[in-house]
């Protein structure tokens, strides 16, 4: 999900530089993968998690999965394939699949000019909306988390927002990704200089406690954020969710091709309620992808609408 789920940096090779080019992996002597390999894994990966690799993009499979399959003391690609498919483990290594295939880079706020539309004209108007139906109930989405700067970044938004009403308020949210490792760290909520790198110095001081060289998140955070794995290719899945009124999906879609992005952003506007509020990634895009939406443009950032 981020990736996708989640996944900002989706098969981005640790051994690919700047230009494109790609240095000397330290397996390619003994551990090749034949084309046959690729498309067998390429396609498993696909329907498992809805995640598409191109074609160009052979040399990452080999380079991301040659310690799996050494870790297992398998001799070839196609081992892994079949062990995916019928060993009695398979389960716990498609965990770990989905691990390695997705790369989680993020950090707290990070798009500012977005989430300032966010703060000051999509959540006020969706909280107004609350006030008016006299229930106040907020739900947000995040699809593809990571490591959790995203849902934190929108919980401290939502305290900004609210101050002393924050109380009265039934708020939850839903903050979703593939990868277990991912959720497990953002379970944690400790954070580096890094992943704060975007933050303004008043909210760290606020909303976290230093520990060393680190930052933790407080516990009125995680408070209102509810942790949870989730495959975007799993429809039964994303009927569980719970009605919202805001989704965040942001550089998760850009890895989809055409038919899976179709299928997570009807999923997403099915989720909705009637004038929620849809946010993607700032390089993202549903153009010819869906026209179910009505667009508001925003300086910075368009919101993708549900209006009927």
């Amino acid at each position: 999900m981020r990736p996708p789920l989640t996944p900002a940096a989706a098969f981005r090779s640790p051994t690919q530089t700047a230009d494109n080019t790609r240095a000397a992996s330290p397996f390619r002597k003994d551990l090749q993968i034949s084309d046959e390999e690729f498309l067998q894994l390429r396609d498993f990966i696909y329907q498992q998690c809805g995640i598409f690799i191109a074609e160009n993009r052979k040399y990452l499979v080999e380079n991301r999965l040659s310690n799996r399959i050494k870790e297992l003391n398998l001799k070839s690609y196609s081992d892994y394939y079949n062990f995916l498919r019928f060993d009695g483990s398979r389960r716990t290594e498609l965990t770990k699949l989905f691990e390695v295939v997705t790369t989680n880079e993020t950090s707290f706020f990070r798009n500012p000019p977005q989430l300032e539309v966010f703060q000051k004209s999509v959540l006020p108007d969706i909280l107004d909306q609350c006030r008016k139906a006299g229930r106040k109930k907020l739900r947000i989405w995040s699809a593809g988390c990571s490591t959790g700067e995203e849902p934190y970044t929108l919980a401290i938004i939502l305290c900004e927002v609210l101050k002393s009403e924050l109380s009265s308020w039934d708020i939850k949210i839903t903050a979703n990704d593939l990868s277990e490792a991912v959720l497990a760290a953002a379970r944690r909520g400790v954070y580096n200089d890094y992943a704060l790198r975007t933050t303004p110095k008043e909210i760290v001081d606020a909303y976290f406690i230093k520990e060393d060289t680190h930052y933790r998140v407080k516990p009125e955070l995680k408070s209102l954020i509810s942790f949870g794995p989730i495959n975007l290719n799993d429809r039964e899945q994303l009927k569980r969710v719970e009605k919202s009124q805001i989704v965040f999906c942001r550089n998760v879609i850009i890895y989809f091709d055409d038919e899976m992005k179709r299928k997570v952003i009807n999923a997403f506007y099915d989720n909705l309620e009637i004038n929620g509020a849809l946010l993607i990634g700032h390089s993202e895009s549903l153009h010819n992808i869906s026209r179910a939406f009505q667009l508001e443009h925003h300086k910075g950032t368009i919101v993708y609408r549900k209006m009927s």
